[in-house]
């Protein structure tokens, strides 16, 4: 009975997991169990060490080690400019880019008055603090568009305007080697206006 009740508890555990339902962390938990013992140890080792040494960066609130991480600390970046993304996934995806030079502050999330997700949650008060440090000149809001990705970058556009800083918005527009005719009219729509001098 222990066993199972251990089993059980494996497998909903799995299930916090974004995307997984049932099957799939009944799928994972026995593979862990039957197949990767060594992969169960280790995942849960690391998962143990990062819950451990993990914290938030005090100044652009990514995880890190330390208390402030090492892309804030780097002398290589521009200081002026703060690029506000949803989440770390977000962050990375704009430094492969490599078009980028600035500094970052992560949301961890996004407003969602449904889900009870306000700017309290997300701590606005701590980007404020961040972005009014008297070196930040440009504030980049780098959400998603989504609603509620919109509807985040609208509030904090208010709000960090009122306190004198430029704010700017990513553009939206037409994927490379995308085609009009397989885009959707919002998109095309977008891409228009937010055209630009071709020169």
């Amino acid at each position: 009975m222990a066993a199972s009740s251990s089993l059980d508890e494996l497998i909903e555990a799995l299930r916090c997991l974004p995307g997984v339902g049932p099957k799939s962390a009944q799928r994972m938990a026995y593979h862990l169990l039957q197949r990767d013992r060594r992969g169960a140890e280790r995942l849960a080792q690391s998962l143990s060490g990062a819950l451990e040494r993990l914290r938030h960066c005090a100044r652009c609130n990514n995880f890190s080690e330390d208390e402030v991480c090492s892309r804030c600390l780097s002398s290589r970046r521009d200081v002026t400019q703060l690029c506000v993304v949803e989440m770390p996934i977000d962050l990375n995806s704009m430094e492969q880019t490599h078009a980028f030079q600035g500094l970052y502050y992560v949301l961890m999330g996004r407003l969602s008055p449904l889900d009870g997700i306000g700017p309290r949650e997300l701590a606005f008060e701590r980007l404020l603090n961040r972005a009014t440090d008297g070196l930040v000149k440009e504030v980049i809001l780098a959400t998603n568009f989504t609603n509620e990705g919109e509807a985040t970058a609208h509030y904090l556009s208010e709000l960090l305007s009122a306190r004198g800083l430029k704010v700017s918005r990513m553009a939206r527009g037409l994927p490379v080697g995308g085609e009009l005719e397989f885009s959707d009219a919002i998109t095309v729509a977008q891409a228009f206006i937010e055209r630009r001098d071709y020169s």
